[in-house]
C-alpha cells in the first residue's frame, strides 16, 4: 500500500555480523556472496528464521563482481530463508547498509511488508580484477566471429599490454584524489592535528578491545571461517606506537595507517519489523527507527570537503526530528579516517559552518565525547 497509507512503527530486532577481518588475512578465499549469506544466515539461525518467508532483504557491496549479479537474491537463496523472500541489490558507497535499513524500514512503514532484513558486505581480498579494454575488444571480436579465420585474425594484434590487469581505481574519478588525499585537505581545512587523530585513533582501540573483554559483541558477533573476534582490533595500542608511523597520503601529511581504517573485510545484517509481527514470534524489541537522511557535496571544484555529506544530512535529520545534537546518549560516527570524524565535529561547532553552509541559525554544538563511539569505531 502507498496512497492512502498510515505509517507505522518500524522495530528493529536485532543484528548480528562475522567478525570484521584485515584484507588479506581470515577471509582471503571468500567473495561478498560468501560473507553476506554467513551473515544472513547468522540472522535467520539468531531470531529462528528458518523457512519464514520475509518481506524484502536488501544489501549491497560497494565493489562488486561481474559474477555478483543479484548478490542479495543469491544469498537470500542460501540463507535458510523461505526462497520465496525477494532479495534486493543497493549501492551507496559507504553508506550502502544504512540506506538499506532505511529502505526496508520505509517498505513496514508504509503497510508494503511486514518484516525484512537489511545489510551490508565488502571484501578487499577478492577485488575485481579486469584487463584492459582493448584485451576486451579482441576478446570479443573473436567470438564473434563465423569462421576459423576470423576467429584468429583478432589474436595477431595481441600484445603484451594486453596482459596488465586492470585493479579497481581508489581514486575519485573528478579530482583524481582518494579519500585518503581528499581527507588531508579536509584536516589542514579544519585545522586537525595528527595528536587529535591519533588521540581519537588510541581510544577507538581501546575501547574496542575493552568491549570485546566484557563480552559486549558475544551475541552480536557470529563465527566464520575460524574467526571469532575482530582481528583488527589493537589493544596493545599506544599513542608511542600511532606517532611513529609515517604519513600514508601526503609526505607532510598527517594521516596514518593507525588514524585511519583498516582495509576490511566483512558483513552485517539487521531484522526489522512491525512491532505486531515481532509480538507473534515473541522477539523483544531492541529499538526503533525514526529518521534517516542522505546527502552529497559539492566537492569536485574544491569548495566542500569530499567526506563532509554527515555534516548536512544530520543537521536536516535533527530538524525533521525536532531534536538538538545534545538530546543523544550515545553517537555512533564511522572511522573511515579520524581527520572526518574530527572534522565533522569541529564543523558542527562552527556558527559560520551551520549558519553559512548548513543553513542552520547558529552552531549545532558540540557533543560529550565519552559517549562517541563508546565500544570502538570502524
Amino acid at each position: 500500500m502507498l496512497v492512502g497509507s498510515v505509517a507505522r512503527r518500524v522495530a528493529i530486532l536485532g543484528g548480528v555480523r562475522i567478525p570484521f577481518a584485515r584484507s588479506y588475512t581470515a577471509y582471503a578465499t571468500a567473495g561478498n556472496q560468501d560473507l553476506l549469506t554467513a551473515a544472513l544466515r547468522a540472522v535467520v539461525e539468531r531470531f529462528r528464521l528458518q523457512g519464514v518467508r520475509l518481506g524484502d532483504v536488501a544489501a549491497g557491496a560497494v565493489i562488486k563482481h561481474s559474477r555478483d549479479y543479484n548478490l542479495v537474491r543469491e544469498s537470500v537463496l542460501s540463507s535458510g530463508l523461505d526462497p520465496h523472500t525477494p532479495g534486493l541489490d543497493m549501492q551507496r558507497a559507504c553508506g550502502t547498509s544504512l540506506e538499506a535499513a532505511i529502505d526496508i524500514g520505509n517498505k513496514i512503514a508504509l503497510g508494503q511488508i511486514e518484516a525484512g532484513i537489511a545489510g551490508g558486505t565488502d571484501t578487499i581480498s577478492d577485488p575485481p580484477v579486469v584487463y584492459p579494454r582493448s584485451y576486451q575488444r579482441l576478446l570479443l571480436q573473436s567470438a564473434r566471429g563465423k569462421g576459423l579465420t576470423q576467429r584468429l585474425a583478432p589474436w595477431l594484434g595481441l600484445r603484451p599490454r594486453h596482459f596488465k590487469p586492470v585493479l579497481p581505481a581508489v581514486l575519485e574519478p573528478r579530482t583524481g584524489l582518494s579519500m585518503g588525499q581528499s581527507a588531508e585537505i579536509m584536516a589542514r581545512t579544519w585545522h586537525v592535528t595528527r595528536a587529535e587523530q591519533d588521540q581519537l585513533a588510541y581510544e577507538s582501540h581501546l575501547k574496542a578491545a575493552a568491549a570485546w573483554k566484557a563480552g559486549f559483541y558475544n551475541d552480536l558477533v557470529s563465527e566464520y571461517l575460524g574467526l571469532k573476534t575482530d582481528n583488527n582490533v589493537r589493544a596493545d595500542s599506544t599513542l608511542e606506537k600511532l606517532a611513529r608511523l609515517r604519513p600514508s597520503f601526503a609526505v607532510d601529511g598527517t594521516l596514518t595507517a593507525g588514524n585511519s581504517t583498516p582495509l576490511t573485510d566483512g558483513a552485517s545484517a539487521v531484522l526489522l519489523a512491525t512491532p505486531e509481527w515481532a509480538a507473534a514470534r515473541n522477539l523483544p524489541v531492541q529499538a526503533y527507527l525514526a529518521y534517516g537522511k542522505a546527502w552529497a557535496v559539492d566537492f569536485a571544484d574544491g569548495k566542500e570537503g569530499l567526506l563532509m555529506a554527515p555534516t548536512y544530512a544530520v543537521a536536516a535529520m535533527l530538524r525533521d526530528a525536532g531534536l538538538a545534537l545534545q538530546d543523544f546518549d550515545y553517537y555512533e560516527i564511522h572511522e573511515a579516517f579520524e581527520a572526518q570524524v574530527l572534522c565533522t565535529l569541529k564543523a558542527w561547532e562552527s556558527a559560520d559552518y551551520c549558519r553559512d553552509v548548513l543553513k542552520q541559525p547558529g552552531a549545532l554544538g558540540s557533543i560529550d565525547r565519552g559517549r562517541l563511539n563508546v565500544k570502538g569505531g570502524s
